[in-house]
């Protein structure tokens, strides 16, 4: 007998950070339906990456934008105890499977949402991978480059972990009470509160601007770190994406390059992201930001622990006071006191009065 046999989870995640998430819970004993779009999940065009992420699960294909589809669906949630999808926010609400719609006909379910940013605050909407979001959660050093294909992710599988344990915890609670809850989880919340707990003095700092390093190529043209002219730092989180792609050459006036599809991107890796370097080494970093952003590039700064704390967005999501599990129906609890050496001598554990 595993720890977790006989959860039932929905799985509608795709990529890493949910699929890590729900094998976690499999490999505890959870039975994990992986609910896939018709033609299977993207990450099946990299076999050997989707196995390694995909143990222990059974599969169903549901074409979500059909009525049969999201009926089909709606009805698997009926019975189940864990919903986890990693869309953008929103989307899930516009595909008809968003946590009210099921809540209401389960209301013990735990519905978890993974994305980049969280499911609101300034930058919810803004498009990233995990160099992007270790940008903003200065977990990268001010000496950083752009990251090896075989470099471990770190926000994608620290956000994972972290939803494996918030799923946990709010089922307990929901089996005990009979009441389900939301959780919205960041993968840039989770790295940020990591941060936010190293004492000030032994966070990175701001550094006078040197004169910039060679460029180091990432693993696909447009994904890695790259240098401004004023002597800092952006991240650039392109994968497969085609429109993210032509987003980030149109931003940097590469339009020649914009309709380079991906296979053919990946045989000009070193040529195409010396072309995105240089168009940056070009502009300043609040430059490059604005032009990016608005294009709806994943672009992301390279931040300090400082600027990092500064950050309205955490700030705004009370990321660095209550951690990064936001949960609706039974939420964390804030920041308290250190309890002094031996203060509670004598006294036995806590009765709930509510």
């Amino acid at each position: 007998m595993a720890p977790l046999d006989g959860l039932r989870v929905l799985d509608l995640t795709m990529w890493r950070p949910g699929p890590y998430t729900t094998q976690l819970l499999a490999q505890l004993g959870a039975d994990v339906l992986k609910v896939e779009p018709p033609g299977g999940e993207p990450m099946r065009m990299f076999q050997g990456h989707f196995d390694l992420l995909n143990r222990r699960k059974r599969s169903i294909v549901l074409d979500l934008k059909s009525d049969e589809g999201r009926e089909r669906c709606l009805e698997l949630a009926k019975n189940a105890e864990v919903f986890v999808e990693g869309f953008r926010p929103g989307v899930a609400d516009r595909l008809g499977v968003g946590d009210a719609v099921l809540r209401a006909r389960n209301p013990s379910l735990v519905y978890c949402s993974i994305s980049g940013y969280g499911a609101d605050g300034p930058l919810a909407q803004v498009p990233g991978h995990d160099v992007n979001y270790r940008a903003y959660a200065a977990t990268l050093p001010p000496d950083a480059v752009s990251p090896s294909l075989e470099e471990l992710p770190v926000a994608d599988m620290a956000a994972a972990t972290m939803a494996a344990f918030a799923i946990t915890a709010a089922c307990l609670k929901a089996r005990a009470t009979g009441e389900g809850d939301r959780i919205d989880l960041g993968m840039a919340d989770v790295l940020a509160h990591w941060t936010s707990t190293v004492p000030e003095a032994t966070r990175p700092q701001p550094v006078e601007p040197a004169a910039p390093a060679p460029h180091v190529t990432g693993p696909v043209p447009g994904y890695g770190v790259y240098a401004t002219k004023d002597g800092l730092k952006i991240t650039l989180g392109v994968v497969s994406e085609e429109r993210l792609w032509a987003a980030t050459c149109r931003a940097l006036g590469l339009d020649e390059a914009a309709g380079v599809p991906f296979a053919e991107r990946l045989g000009r890796v070193a040529e195409l992201d010396a072309e995105v370097a240089a168009a940056i080494a070009r502009l300043t970093r609040d430059e490059a930001m604005e032009r990016l952003s608005a294009a709806g590039a994943p672009v992301a700064p390279l931040l300090t622990g400082a600027e990092m704390l500064d950050l309205d967005h955490f700030r705004a999501r009370g990321v660095l006071d209550a951690g990064p599990v936001r949960t609706s129906a039974h939420p964390p609890l804030p920041g308290g006191p250190v309890a002094g050496l031996d203060e509670h001598r004598g006294q036995g554990w806590r009765h709930l009065t509510d």
